[in-house]
């Protein structure tokens, strides 16, 4: 790392430290010819590849953004979408690629908006699986529905009757 003030090649680490849940790392670093230190800071760039091949920095702005648009009218509050979209974050992260599909950014996006809101789900859902019919948002909400009917047939035995009300919508 060179040096900021006498511009030299070559500098020493004297400190680090993790920042930001450990996704920075600070260095205070210092120059062995003018003496001065001076701070770098260190982070893992994620980037996201779009189908035509371009590829540009991950971010959680768009993940916000997009799933705002999908919980538009809805009763989802901005802390509950932060919320997912760093969920969404730590999910490509965790997959430990520097570089990751659009396509699976969307995916990552999918399941925990169903669980947030099942109508933004949808809505997000038609635009990101390209919707042409009326028939694909029926496949989706009959998903949707037997999905409820076995989240609350684990539940107790009443489950059937109250997963069919709860898949109505007026």
């Amino acid at each position: 790392m060179r040096c900021p003030y006498c511009r030299h090649a070559d500098s020493r680490v004297v400190d680090s430290r993790e920042a930001d849940d450990g996704q920075l790392i600070r260095r205070r670093r210092s120059c062995p010819e003018c003496g001065k230190r001076f701070t770098t800071v260190e982070e893992a760039v994620l980037a996201v590849v779009k189908r035509s091949g371009v590829t540009e920095p991950f971010s959680r702005i768009k993940i916000i953004g997009g799933v705002r648009k999908a919980c538009q009218g809805r009763p989802v509050d901005e802390d509950s979408i932060a919320l997912l979209a760093q969920k969404v974050e730590e999910t490509i992260r965790a997959k430990g690629a520097a570089e990751i599909p659009s396509h699976d950014v969307g995916l990552a996006i999918l399941g925990p908006l169903r669980d947030l809101d099942e109508v933004a789900y949808l809505r997000f859902a038609s635009v990101y699986r390209s919707f042409d019919s009326l028939a694909d948002f029926e496949r989706e909400i009959e998903t949707l529905r037997a999905a409820a009917r076995a989240r609350e047939g684990a539940g107790d035995g009443d489950g059937v009757a109250a997963a069919g009300a709860a898949g109505r919508t007026n």
